[in-house]
This record gives structure tokens, sequence and C-alpha cells, in this order.
């Protein structure tokens, strides 16, 4: 797909961040690791990845905001356009020397997610979408959802949380009712990745609560723009501004939902 020159900025950015990440990753039990939470490790990888994010697309847009998960908030002299950042998705996995992570980059505009980047540096896959342009994987393979309509056949993807979060017991019972019904569920401990292998038919549906916002604006556009329905977990909720999401293709979304939901 030829794309904007933002979303070339930002797949140049992308890829930027993920060799200083890669160049990490290969030395990843001398990495340096700090701890802000129980299970969200940070660790210098982060640090670094953002910074080269923010060094290459405020260098690039100077006039655009900020919003990364490892920095404080930049207010923009553009009040409509701000950069949403994850600078590393999925640490757990990373630290854990896991191949399974990446780096996410969505561009907002007027509250509205226009362009989105999931880069997996390990795999070398580029997931990425302009608003009304279609999902797009490397330089020229059009992403569309799964085809499967028998919920019997379906891959689902989520998180489970980890013992400091109040939902595990809401998933818990999610996976209850939904296990008996489906193909399988597996947790790779990425969101930015499950709803890019939800845009690629990998996985069949996601569903998720508790997440930050910078773990799934980029996938959130991914997805929608490969032909996934997405909606709140509860019925009404907004996915990006609650933080809990579900996804799945057009066949299957409403017995998904309905499952997940316990209606």
């Amino acid at each position: 797909m030829q794309g904007s020159a933002n979303l070339n900025i930002m797949i140049k950015a992308a890829r930027k961040a993920g060799r200083s990440l890669v160049k990490d990753f290969r030395e990843v039990e001398n990495l340096q690791v700090s701890m802000k939470g129980a299970g969200d490790f940070v660790s210098k990888a982060n640090y670094a990845s953002e910074k080269v994010l923010r060094d290459e697309l405020i260098g690039a847009r100077t006039t655009y905001g900020w919003l990364g998960a490892e920095s404080e908030e930049i207010a923009g002299q553009d009040p409509t356009r701000r950069w949403i950042i994850d600078p590393l998705a999925g640490t757990t996995n990373f630290l854990h020397g896991l191949p399974h992570w990446g780096v996410s980059i969505a561009l907002e505009h007027k509250g509205q997610i226009v362009a989105g980047v999931v880069f997996d540096p390990a795999k070398d896959e580029m997931f990425y979408a302009e608003k009304g342009s279609g999902a797009w994987l490397n330089d020229s393979k059009r992403l569309r959802v799964s085809g499967r309509s028998r919920m019997i056949e379906a891959l689902f993807a989520t998180g489970v949380p980890h013992g400091a979060r109040k939902t595990l017991p809401a998933t818990v019972k999610d996976l209850a009712r939904l296990m008996p019904e489906c193909a399988g569920a597996r947790q790779w401990g990425s969101a930015a990745l499950d709803l890019a292998y939800v845009a690629a038919g990998r996985f069949d549906g996601y569903w998720e609560r508790e997440l930050k916002l910078w773990e799934v604006a980029a996938g959130s556009l991914i997805v929608q723009e490969a032909g996934a329905l997405m909606q709140g977990v509860r019925e009404g909720q907004e996915p990006l501004e609650s933080g809990s999401l579900l996804c799945a293709n057009g066949q299957l979304f409403d017995h998904f939902a309905r499952i997940i939901r316990g209606t």
C-alpha cells in the first residue's frame, strides 16, 4: 500500500526502535530491570525504544502531542493530533527471552485513531493501517480477518490478568464459558500483536480488560480495517476509553460476545 507521509514516518520509526530492541534482546540476561508493579516490568530497553520513537516522531512532526507508556504526556501545539506509543508491547515476554513482542505506534486526530503500526522485529512483520485504506502486512499483503463461522473451529486470544489486577476472576469465568465451545484460547502476552493476529486471520477473536490506550490504539485500527467488529466487553462500553474490548470476525462476533458477556 502507498501510505501517507505520516504512515511512512511511523514505519521508519518503528523499524529504528525495533533495531534497538533486537540489540538489547540478544543480551536480555544482562538487562537492568526495575519493577513498576507486580508483573509490570520495565527495562532499559523500554526507555531506549521510547527515546528513539520520540526523537523520530516528534522530530518529524514537532507540533503533535505525545502519549507514551514510559514518559510524561506532552500537549502539542496542534491540539488535534498526538502520537500514542507503546515502545515495547510484550515487555514480560522480552525479559524472559520469548521472541514475541513489538513496537506499537498510533496517530490520533480529533479523538480518532487514523493510522496505526505494530512491528514485530523478531519475525520482521510490519502490520499497519490507515483509516479507510485497509490493513496490510509488510510491503503488499492485504490483511483480512478469518472467514470461520463455527465457534468450535475458532481460536481466540486474551490476556490472563496477573494477581495484582482486579479482573482475574472475570477472565477465569470467561474461559470457563468459552473453552467448551471453541478450538482453544491463547495468551501470548502482547495485546498489540493479538489484535494484529486477528487482523491477519491467525486468531478468530480477542478480548481483554484493564488495557492501557497505548497497548491497543494501533492494533484497534488495524483489526477494524481488516474487517473485524470491535466493542467493549460490556455492551455499550467504548473500548478505547474503557480499556476493555472484544473483537472478532462478523460471523462469530455475536456468539462470541454473548459468551464473554455471559448473556
